[in-house]
C-alpha cells in the first residue's frame, strides 16, 4: 500500500508538471517582453488611449506594440492605429521564440518599410536572449539584457517544492 501511494504521488506529480509545461502556448507572456524593453528605453507600459485601448509601450518617439511573431499582421495594423491615436511613429516589437520565427519578420519588415513603422525583434531567452534589430533608420539598436536566471529559477524553486512533499508523503506513511 505505502509503495502504491508513492508511485501514485509521483505519477500525479509528473503528470501535472508535464501538462503545466506544455499547456503554455508561449515560453514567456508577452508582457515579459515589453516590460524588459519598455523599462530599457525609459517608455511608459500600457499607456491607456482615450478608446480604452492600450499602447503596450509609449516612448517621447514611439508607439510600441508587442506581439508573437505569427501575429505580426495584427502588429502592423494596431500600431499603425496606435500611432494615429498618440501622434507617434508606429513602431512593433515582434517576439522569436525559434529560427522559423524569421519568415514573420521578413513579412512585417515589408510593411514596415511601406507604412513607415519602425521594426524590431526580441528572441525569448531559449532562443538567445535578448537581441533587438530594426530596419536601417533605427537609432536605438543595442542588447537588452536578458535575466538568465528566470528558467533555472523556477527549476530550482520545482525541485525543493518536489522534495519538500516527497518528505511529507513519506512522513505520513
Amino acid at each position: 500500500m505505502k509503495k502504491l501511494l508513492k508511485f501514485l504521488f509521483i505519477f500525479f506529480l509528473i503528470n501535472f508538471s508535464i501538462c503545466a509545461k506544455t499547456s503554455a502556448a508561449h515560453l514567456y507572456p508577452e508582457k515579459y517582453y515589453q516590460n524588459e524593453w519598455c523599462s530599457k528605453w525609459g517608455g511608459r507600459a500600457e499607456y491607456l488611449l482615450a478608446d480604452k485601448t492600450r499602447v503596450d509601450c509609449l516612448t517621447r518617439t514611439y508607439a510600441v506594440e508587442f506581439d508573437f511573431a505569427p501575429k505580426w499582421a495584427e502588429a502592423v495594423g494596431q500600431s499603425l492605429y496606435y500611432s494615429k491615436m498618440t501622434g507617434k511613429q508606429a513602431a512593433i516589437v515582434l517576439i522569436l521564440e525559434k529560427e522559423s520565427d524569421f519568415k514573420y519578420f521578413a513579412r512585417a519588415k515589408l510593411l514596415s518599410e511601406d507604412n513607415n513603422i519602425q521594426l524590431w525583434y526580441m528572441k525569448s531567452p531559449e532562443y538567445g536572449g535578448y537581441k533587438t534589430a530594426s530596419n536601417a533608420q533605427t537609432n536605438m539598436a543595442g542588447r537588452i539584457q536578458s535575466n538568465s536566471d528566470t528558467l533555472a529559477l523556477s527549476i530550482k524553486e520545482f525541485e525543493r517544492m518536489f522534495k519538500t512533499v516527497y518528505r511529507f508523503v513519506n512522513s505520513l506513511l
